[in-house]
């Protein structure tokens, strides 16, 4: 009789408990199968660009000297960074059609009403600072994120088009043939191969402070704001608490 009381007594505890929890937090879906497939193949995208742009700017794989025509270190280097500058280039097409077309992920372009609130920018920044709570959102990201991402899509636009430009001269046929006549008028336009050389790089140089930064502050709000955030962009899901 006391074993059948005392179970009792753990079976209304374990359920105040988890009706607790369930009071203060709520699962709810924040990035639906598209949105994440769509951000693995764009870091495995960013990843082999990188890579392979870097060896094209300073060739660190040096082949060994052979008196046939096979070292063609350079050429593949090169055929694999523009595979998967298209790759990106398609996964960029997708994600502003998803963007603005998606019934499902309306909750990205309801950001933008926090955009120019003082308030929610103060609040946000003291939250990174740890001296204030998070603020209330609108939508899918706080206004310090959606900044970071609207930067990170100019620079993505950017190496698109001086990516595009740099294309046109090593392939003058299909794509290549088809592009040649307004790439070479914005190359002429922008002054010259070299200026979109430097461009490129530069954009480069701050696609990767985005990385940096972004993979920053998504360990800070996991540990910070214990939500799950890290784990949302391979669950979908995150816990997040009620207001």
């Amino acid at each position: 009789m006391a074993n059948v009381v005392f179970k009792g007594i753990i079976m209304d505890n374990t359920q105040i408990k988890e009706k607790g929890v369930d009071e203060n937090i709520k699962m709810e879906l924040e990035f639906t199968p598209f949105y994440r497939w769509h951000h693995w193949i764009r870091v495995l995208s960013i990843v082999v660009l990188l890579v392979t742009g870097f060896y094209i700017s300073v060739p660190f794989v040096t082949p060994a000297v052979n008196a046939e025509p096979t070292n063609f270190v350079n050429a593949e280097f090169r055929a694999v960074h523009q595979i998967f500058g298209f790759v990106m280039i398609s996964m960029f097409i997708g994600k502003t059609y998803y963007f603005f077309f998606s019934k499902k992920n309306r909750m990205e372009i309801n950001s933008f009403k926090d955009l120019f609130s003082v308030k929610n920018w103060v609040s946000q920044v003291g939250y990174y600072l740890f001296i204030s709570k998070h603020p209330k959102l609108s939508g899918a990201y706080n206004v310090v994120q959606l900044m970071a991402y609207f930067i990170f899509y100019i620079a993505i636009t950017g190496l698109i088009i001086t990516g595009l430009i740099l294309y046109v001269h090593n392939y003058h046929n299909g794509l290549g043939g088809l592009l040649y006549g307004s790439m070479r008028y914005l190359e002429a336009m922008s002054g010259g191969m070299a200026f979109i050389r430097e461009l490129h790089h530069v954009l480069m140089w701050g696609v990767i402070i985005f990385i940096v930064g972004h993979i920053y502050m998504v360990v800070f709000n996991a540990v910070y704001g214990k939500e799950g955030t890290v784990d949302s962009i391979f669950s979908g899901y995150r816990w997040k608490r009620k207001h």
